[in-house]
């Protein structure tokens, strides 16, 4: 009965003259709220080689932006955030992930069904990069270590993927856009092996995704897109030191402070740096792709509105902890080479025996080798470089919301203590 009735209605809808128009006469739906012709819901990428992809709905999670992303370390800090604002536009993610399972489970819960797909893949495997790019025309690249492990160096998790990728996506014809997260403060005389690396995987990105034909971009979409065309645009990003919820640098200082009751501090602690709250970051690599292709070939500095001494930086950790600052201060010719913070401060035994003992080294928690090299000088951002504000974003100061996740490590609870109080102890005290 059932296959009768629904062949009789197919064969109702096959007579029935224009049905659909009969619906509009008595709904009118304007186009120009509903339509592809509203600017607001047209995509600014032009999608090459998955269709002919536009922004369908209103922006939310359940849209289709007409962005496939295919983010490389979306599974480490910045990717977290990365991947939440992509699927909050409507944007499709590909995660690429080497380890267990349960390294993308969290965000799978970030986008609509079907929205987030994680895709195993070997990073030294040049197939299996193609299958995670194959169906994407955005590629950004996340991927960073601030330290060595037997299995991969500074030089080839920082610089040969980055460069492996690069020419992978010009390859792949269909990649619009590639975005290279790398470091504020890279050099090639950098002493940091790290900061090295990622220099050389900037000037390899941009030798292998050169500017496109032509150099004046106006605001015509037609022109953009043809410029899109012709050849694959890179902008590199350079963030400073990030903070957020799941940071390797506040974390692991609350942590020894609060079982060590002191923080030791490299140098006299007058380093500069001007460290950014992670979530402004992921927004300036979401603008990036949501502009006309103004940003593409560029490279972007991305530091915080302020300007602090990693001293100033750990008062403020100890600020929302509660706890009274107790610094011990070590020269820097004594922390490369000093084997007394060898469980927690792991630096020259840890670099000496990471290739000659048949087990792995721990992870650094606090300091390692590179990370004192590269804290030795300043790191700010450039006068003349670009940032947040070409980028149309206001970057938050870290005092506030940002750190609040330091509460966890109050001894008392999250209520517990007064800063005002323990910073000046009553006379009676005394």
């Amino acid at each position: 009965m059932q296959t009768v009735s629904r062949r009789l209605g197919h064969q109702y809808i096959k007579q029935s003259p224009a049905p659909i128009s009969s619906f509009k006469s008595l709904y009118p739906l304007p186009d120009q709220y509903y339509g592809v012709e509203n600017p607001r819901l047209a995509s600014t990428l032009a999608p090459k080689g998955v269709g002919h992809l536009v922004r369908k709905g209103t922006g939310g999670r359940s849209s289709v932006s007409g962005i496939v992303a295919t983010v490389f370390g979306a599974t480490g800090f910045l990717g977290r955030y990365l991947v939440q604002q992509l699927a909050k536009m409507g944007s499709q993610v590909l995660v690429p992930f080497r380890g267990s399972e349960d390294s993308h489970r969290h965000l799978k819960l970030m986008g609509d069904l079907g929205q987030i797909v994680p895709m195993q893949y070997n990073p030294r495997d040049e197939n299996s990069i193609k299958a995670v790019m194959a169906k994407a025309n955005v590629v950004i690249n996340l991927i960073g270590r601030e330290y060595e492990t037997r299995n991969y160096s500074f030089e080839e998790v920082n610089h040969h993927m980055a460069e492996q990728l690069a020419v992978i996506a010009k390859e792949h014809g269909g990649i619009m856009r590639y975005i290279q997260v790398s470091c504020l403060g890279v050099s090639p005389s950098s002493p940091s092996r790290m900061l090295k690396a990622k220099a050389a995987a900037e000037e390899a990105i941009l030798r292998e995704l050169p500017e496109p034909w032509g150099k004046k971009i106006n605001d015509d979409f037609e022109t953009i897109q043809l410029l899109q065309v012709l050849e694959t645009m890179a902008t590199v990003m350079r963030p400073a030191l990030m903070i957020g919820t799941e940071d390797r640098v506040l974390n692991p200082w609350a942590h020894f402070a609060k079982k060590y009751s002191f923080l030791p501090l490299i140098g006299d602690g007058s380093t500069k740096i001007q460290p950014v709250y992670v979530v402004d970051v992921a927004s300036a690599i979401v603008a990036a792709l949501k502009d006309n292709g103004t940003s593409m070939g560029k490279v972007y500095e991305l530091g915080g509105p302020d300007v602090y001494t990693m001293q100033q930086l750990a008062e403020l950790m100890y600020d929302v902890i509660r706890e009274y600052p107790r610094y011990v201060k070590v020269p820097v010719p004594i922390a490369k080479a000093s084997p007394i913070f060898c469980t927690y401060a792991i630096a020259m035994p840890r670099e000496v025996l990471l290739n000659k003992v048949p087990f792995p080294m721990p992870t650094p928690s606090i300091f390692n080798l590179d990370l004192i090299e590269a804290l030795s000088t300043d790191t700010l951002v450039s006068e003349n470089a670009l940032k947040f504000d070409d980028l149309g974003i206001v970057p938050r100061k870290l005092k506030g919301y940002p750190v609040e996740y330091l509460i966890q490590f109050r001894k008392g609870g999250p209520q517990y203590g007064s800063t005002v109080s323990e910073k000046a102890m009553p006379k009676s005290w005394s």
